[in-house]
């Protein structure tokens, strides 16, 4: 199946809202959990990449109150949800969001200790700058976590998938789903890409039976 592309930036009111109101709990926490296994707990810096509403860093900082974290998004309306939330999650001194572009980030070499990411790659027509500006400004043995949807064989597969996430999901709901697992990259789109960006060390496994995950450990 080809891919097809969505829009880079969701930044409508609406469609911030309607994927705030989808319930990534699950997934989210599992994320959260499996970012903070493979990695000291001691002080580092964080820096999550799309971080959207900011579900992901606050469930991080949770459960590491000594890290710091810089979250960015492309779309100021999903910022301004996620600022809601770190204020009610209490988190300001630990969290910040700033309004970048993943492609081009504004940060020195080598200063992040771990590099997150999750459901971003899928919205960018081009991923290798985004994979090229990771390796850049993590540190020679920080952590990468990057997590997303892979695109399906067929449309059938698609379709599948689609109708299992539940009634509890609007028809708009459902359409964002469908629109994201089109625009994702296959496991052997995500490993060229990696090999493109110089990225050395990082495994790249099959994780759900609709996600993709690079993990690479934290070491010192």
């Amino acid at each position: 199946m080809q891919r097809q592309l969505e829009p880079e930036v969701m930044d409508s009111w609406e469609e911030a809202s309607e994927y705030d109101a989808m319930d990534f709990t699950e997934v989210n926490t599992a994320f959260a959990e499996e970012a903070v296994a493979f990695s000291p707990s001691e002080h580092g810096l964080v820096l999550d990449v799309g971080t959207g509403t900011a579900r992901i860093p606050i469930l991080i900082c949770q459960k590491r109150p000594q890290w710091q974290l810089v979250a960015i998004d492309m779309a100021e309306n999903m910022l301004q949800i996620a600022t809601q939330h770190v204020q009610q999650s209490g988190l300001q001194e630990h969290i910040r969001l700033e309004l970048v572009d993943a492609k081009r980030l504004p940060y020195e070499d080598g200063i992040f200790d771990l590099v997150v990411s999750n459901s971003l790659v899928h919205h960018l027509p081009d991923p290798l700058p985004f994979f090229a500006e990771i390796k850049r400004v993590c540190k020679p043995q920080g952590g990468i976590f990057i997590r997303d949807l892979f695109r399906p064989e067929d449309e059938a597969t698609m379709n599948a998938l689609v109708a299992s996430i539940g009634n509890e999901y609007d028809d708009y709901q459902k359409k964002l789903f469908r629109d994201s697992l089109h625009a994702a990259l296959t496991l052997d789109e995500v490993n060229q890409l990696i090999i493109t960006a110089g990225l050395t060390g990082v495994e790249i496994y099959q994780s759900s039976d609709r996600h993709w995950t690079a993990k690479r450990s934290w070491t010192n």
